[in-house]
């Protein structure tokens, strides 16, 4: 069967269409490092040049990691098998991952964690509703409250792509 230019073009129209349909446009599409946080609450602390943090965004799913010690952490030995229960908590305590899918509604963004750290911030029905906002490229993500922190937070993050 010999294709005509009429059907090749629809064909080729087709195909990138589903592709267009397939991913939506987000403004948080991207890599963005902390840069800023803020906790607040009886054990409440503001950190100018925080750890390592990193959120990635994808057109459904992010993902984040971060360490939330105020210093860097200690390196474990070699043989992790032989730390103390410290030594463990020292170095993997202050440490938060999760990943997921993710929302947007105007100017809020809720978080459905899929795999976490730790189990309570993937427990069914654990969500986070942030507000957020973009300008140039510093991403601010305000929630007021979460399953970790029921007091809220404020980061502030950097667009990095």
């Amino acid at each position: 069967m010999k294709a005509t230019p009429l059907v090749i073009i629809a064909f080729i129209l087709g195909a990138s269409g589903a592709v267009f349909a397939q991913s939506k446009a987000t403004p948080l599409a991207g890599a963005w490092r902390i840069i800023y946080s803020q906790f607040t609450g009886p054990n409440g602390r503001t950190t100018n040049n925080p750890q390592p943090g990193l959120y990635l965004f994808t057109a459904n799913y992010y993902s984040n990691m971060a360490v939330t010690s105020d210093k860097p952490r200690p390196a474990l030995a070699n043989d992790a098998s032989k730390a103390s229960a410290a030594e463990l908590n020292a170095t993997w305590g202050k440490f938060t991952a999760n990943s997921g899918t993710y929302e947007i509604r105007g100017d809020m963004l809720t978080i459905h964690p899929i795999v976490a750290k730790n189990p309570n911030v993937m427990a069914p029905g654990s969500v986070t509703t942030l507000s957020f906002k973009i300008e140039g490229t510093t991403l601010t993500l305000r929630a007021d409250r979460s399953p970790l922190f029921p007091d809220g937070y404020t980061l502030k993050l950097e667009r990095l792509e």
